[in-house]
Parts: structure tokens; sequence; C-alpha cells
């Protein structure tokens, strides 16, 4: 297994040609899990003035993983980049994304979704199907199988965040995921609910 940094950049080849007097960055990140990962990253990006702006972690399966914006004086970019790369040698696999604006609509509705239903191969990609198909953006997902309280039998269960086109009515979409399943309960909040 490699471990180290993928930097993406420009064309021209420079991280720091982003945005002005601070860069934004995207940073994912993942490894085998163990006490000290989020202290080793924290370390790095404050070494070199970094703020840890917004994050995602999670371990699942004995790996860590996580997304987080991390923004730091355009003339230390480099500096950060480079403190990054050295966690390859902890196993930690960091890659750094310039950060970009928002593409989903600002008239999009957000809408919190919950799921639960029998499990079966292909729940997830079915789902995001009928998402994709009437506009709707995810974005945040979270699901976990678990044992059905009575029958011990594989519960599927999902959260999300989603942005949903302001033509579409949840009732339409609600319909729409219930015809993956009769056993499928679907619930959809608005934000204002």
């Amino acid at each position: 297994m490699t471990c180290g940094l993928d930097v993406v950049v420009d064309g021209d080849g420079g991280v720091n040609d982003r945005l002005g007097m601070r860069d934004s960055l995207v940073l994912t990140v993942i490894g085998p899990d163990r006490t000290g990962l989020v202290e080793a990253l924290a370390d790095r990006i404050s070494s070199v003035g970094g703020n840890w702006e917004a994050s995602r972690m999670a371990q699942l399966a004995g790996q860590f993983a996580g997304i987080l914006l991390v923004t730091v004086e355009r003339a230390r970019t480099d500096e950060l980049v480079a403190a990054l790369r050295g966690l390859g040698g902890a196993g930690l696999q960091v890659s750094a994304h310039p950060a970009e604006g928002a593409t989903v609509s600002v008239d999009a509705q957000q809408v919190f979704l919950e799921l639960t239903g029998d499990d079966r191969v292909g729940i997830v990609r079915d789902v995001s199907r009928i998402l994709t198909e009437r506009g709707v953006n995810v974005e945040e997902l979270e699901s976990m199988v678990l044992s059905a309280p009575m029958s011990g039998e594989p519960l599927f269960s999902a959260r999300a965040v989603l942005r949903v086109p302001p033509t579409l009515a949840l009732s339409d979409l609600r319909a729409a995921l219930e015809t993956l399943g009769s056993e499928l309960m679907v619930d959809l909040e608005t934000a204002e609910d």
C-alpha cells in the first residue's frame, strides 16, 4: 500500500494560485485507525498557521476516514502540503484539493431523509438513482445495516441531507422511493419543519 499526499492543482501546477490572501483546501484522509491520528493531523495544520474550519470524520471497519476544510495563508500553502506529506510514514493518506464554490442551486430546498427497510443488494444504488433522476443532490449520507428487533433479519437504515429542486413535490419523491419496496419506510422533513 502506498501512503502519501496527492495534491490536485491548477493547470499551471500551483496550489497557491487559487484564492488571494488565504487558500482554502479540502483534505481527505484515510488510514488504519489508531489513537492520535486527529492530533497528528491538527498538529501539522496548526504548525503552519492553518485553521481547521470544518470536518466530518469516522472510524469504519478498522479504517479512519475524514474530510475537512482548512484555510492557510497563501504564502504557506506549499509548506502545509509538505507537512501533510509527512503523515504518510504513519500510514495516513492525505489528499489536498483547492476548495471551489458550491454548484447546487440556491433555490433548492434542504430536506432530511430517513429510510428504513429490509436490506438487499443494490438498495443504495436504487435510492440514489431515484434521487438523481429527480435532480436531488445528496449533501450527506449515513447508512448502516442493523438487526431487526423481532426477527433479527438485516435491516437497512439511512439518514441523508438532500437538496431538492423547488419544482419537486416531497409527496412525489416519497412515492417514488416507496416503489422500492412495500417494507421501506420513508420519512422526509424540510429544514422548516
